[in-house]
């Protein structure tokens, strides 16, 4: 259950309604959806208790949502969300293209890399200066240099840059020096790390864990939310099944269950679900035609020299050619690349 508040409510009628929640031993979390000020529940109020929470002076109207993730839900808002960065809006009619490579190397690699992608219809940069990886002797990221590097670069390609963060206490250096942060797969239920990404006033881009269904993946998106940041992008990388000629199975079938629960944006990431470049294409025509609202690919100007996933990296080239293929499947549905 949510309860909405008035606007410009006095502090000693808020205290009031939290005290009387408390009294009823009813957990509650107070966030912020653009200029409403929510109080989210978990239990469901007796009769007599919702009563007496509806006449309190603070209160502006109880909306009874049944599933357990609330702001997340059509039922919160029955209207698509779009997200706006600079001079994009993710959500909207655009299909947006996220490119670049897995890992930021150097700040040569970034500007070559990002000069050939802005002629791809690509309008988000990719690069992460943090990387999880399996084994603790491979390359784990450039660290603070390379969040400077991203943020330096982009002063000559000016696209919007991403990264991931995968440490609490990194999430105000990485909103500092980007526009949207990443939460990987691995993090996706690491609740204090959603929890603070709920107060780095950034969009975050939420990609799905590697064993979640499809509820667990939009109550990690609530937490977020809970915490003040309703700008969360969904996204679907692939998960884990016995198949082992891909690195994950692309779940498109997510992406269309999702559509029909929440108002989020939702992208995909065909490359970490592939693990292989051959087949990039493919998974990426299927995402535009299933109705993806963008597209999170990993390219690379030297694939062979990569210090991490160059196998699933395509070449600038390559990405070039798809978006002008992806464009002609936007345009069969009603929308753009």
């Amino acid at each position: 259950m949510l309860i909405k508040l008035k606007q410009q409510i006095r502090s000693d009628a808020l205290a009031l309604l939290v005290q009387k929640l408390s009294q009823h031993g009813m957990h509650h979390c107070i966030s912020q959806a653009g200029d409403a000020t929510i109080l989210g529940l978990e239990q469901k109020p007796t009769a007599d208790l919702l009563g007496e929470i509806q006449a309190m002076e603070c209160v502006e109207t109880v909306m009874p949502i049944a599933t357990p993730f609330k702001m997340a839900s059509k039922a919160f808002k029955p209207t698509r969300s779009t997200i706006k960065i600079k001079d994009i809006e993710i959500g909207g009619d655009q299909i947006i293209m996220m490119a670049g490579p897995c890992a930021i190397e150097s700040e040569e690699q970034l500007l070559t890399i990002a000069r050939q992608l802005k002629n791809a219809n690509v309008s988000v940069l990719r690069g992460s200066a943090f990387k999880p990886r399996t084994s603790p002797y491979s390359f784990q990221g450039m660290g603070i240099e390379g969040l400077k590097i991203h943020k330096r670069a982009q002063l000559e390609h000016g696209l919007v840059i991403e990264t991931e963060v995968m440490d609490v206490r990194d999430v105000g250096v990485v909103a500092e020096h980007v526009d949207i942060v990443r939460i990987g797969a691995r993090n996706m239920q690491n609740f204090n790390l959603l929890k603070e990404v709920g107060q780095c006033g950034k969009p975050v881009i939420l990609k799905r864990g590697m064993s979640a269904t499809v509820e667990e993946w939009l109550m990690s998106a609530e937490y977020i939310m809970a915490h003040g940041n309703e700008q969360v992008i969904l996204c679907e990388r692939g998960i884990r099944t016995f198949e082992n000629s891909t690195r994950s199975t692309l779940d498109l079938s997510s992406v269309a269950v999702a559509k029909g629960m929440t108002h989020l944006p939702i992208i995909v990431d065909p490359s970490h679900a592939a693990g292989r470049k051959d087949i990039i294409p493919a998974l990426s025509k299927a995402s535009v035609a299933l109705g993806a609202d963008g597209l999170l690919i990993e390219v690379h100007h030297l694939p062979a020299e990569a210090k991490c996933d160059g196998k699933q990296a395509l070449l600038p080239h390559e990405l070039s050619q798809l978006s002008t293929e992806l464009n002609t499947i936007a345009q069969a549905i009603g929308r753009r690349l």
